[in-house]
């Protein structure tokens, strides 16, 4: 990559990014954010971006595994900032007591027009300082119920994190690095950029805003729908020689009619399309991740032709699986 005083070009101005730390934040959300902007930093050899660590008051703040960090700003005394993330506890902390002074402190930011971010469950906050209205959000998939039902006027995704406008909201982990090097992107001469940051990560592929994340089925039907996980885990285990829907039924001793209902009232689709979509989210695991070719990933899950599998694929994904590959060839 050329530095830009090679070309004439001239430097960006530094950009600050806030991190509020809440009590029980999870590290691996805080460090998969900050050490993607440290790298992006490293990749232009210029300091593009300076993060900072903010909390309620001056004291050090512990961490959901114990350890304990000192901010460097409480935030009566922060910065002027660029963006502000907050780093949410695990678990949620659902207790009114000392959230106050960060909700006004929040809205007088959003106020300002500031862009706010959520990492984890830092959404949570974000929603209860009612800054997530007409929005789109993401949160950990742990808490997905949780936020839908405090919260039934926002808009909630299974993504791995959402970039909308002045929100941007990831589900942890190391969601945030994804997130953090598609912001990096999205400014002028950021992609190049990202992509060496990535790679100074050992990140071998940059995920995309459209990547859900992985939300086990016990987690969206509770424990009182048994049949219903059990036909899934069946269409899990038979991808490549898909079963009929007659059979699926006759396995689990139901009527065709009644797997039918199930799927409507708890999953929003028929029993076909939810097979399907987890037949394609596997072929694009392993568009992604493996050498094989297009034919041999229409075989393995279950296509009958490459031609089928190629317009289904692309219905759903809305790019051909060769499109897919190119795509992510180029992060």
């Amino acid at each position: 990559m050329v530095h830009p005083l090679a070309t004439g070009q001239s430097l960006p101005p530094t950009r600050t990014f806030g991190f509020l730390v809440l009590p029980n934040f999870t590290t691996i959300g805080l460090a998969s954010a900050v050490e993607t902007l440290r790298m992006a930093n490293l990749a232009a050899r210029h300091p593009l971006y300076r993060t900072v660590l903010i909390a309620a008051s001056a004291e050090p703040v512990v961490a959901s595994n114990g350890m304990r960090v000192l901010p460097d700003y409480s935030i009566a005394q922060a910065p002027t900032l660029d963006a502000l993330f907050v780093v949410g506890a695990n678990p949620i902390d659902r207790s009114r007591s000392g959230a106050r002074p960060l909700i006004d402190w929040l809205r007088q930011l959003a106020h300002q027009r500031l862009p706010l971010g959520g990492i984890c469950t830092g959404s949570y906050l974000l929603a209860k300082a009612d800054l997530l209205a007409g929005y789109r959000c993401t949160i950990h998939w742990e808490d997905l119920l949780t936020l839908q039902e405090q919260f039934p006027g926002i808009i909630i995704s299974s993504q791995l994190f959402e970039l909308d406008r002045d929100r941007f909201t990831c589900s942890g982990g190391v969601a945030a690095m994804d997130m953090m090097l598609q912001l990096v992107a999205r400014q002028e001469g950021g992609q190049a950029i990202a992509a060496k940051a990535a790679e100074l990560l050992l990140c071998d592929r940059v995920r995309g805003e459209r990547e859900r994340q992985r939300v086990p089925l016990r987690t969206l039907l509770g424990s009182a729908q048994p049949k219903l996980s059990q036909v899934v885990a069946i269409m899990e285990a038979n991808l490549e020689e898909p079963l009929g829907l007659e059979e699926l039924a006759s396995l689990n001793e139901v009527t065709v009619r009644q797997l039918e209902r199930l799927f409507h009232k708890y999953l929003q689709r028929t029993p076909s399309q939810y097979y399907l979509q987890l037949r394609l989210s596997r072929a694009r695991e392993m568009l992604l991740h493996s050498d094989v070719q297009v034919r041999e990933v229409a075989l393995a899950c279950g296509f009958s032709s490459p031609a089928h599998f190629s317009k289904s694929y692309s219905r759903f994904f809305g790019l051909s699986p060769l499109g897919e590959r190119r795509q992510a060839s180029l992060h």
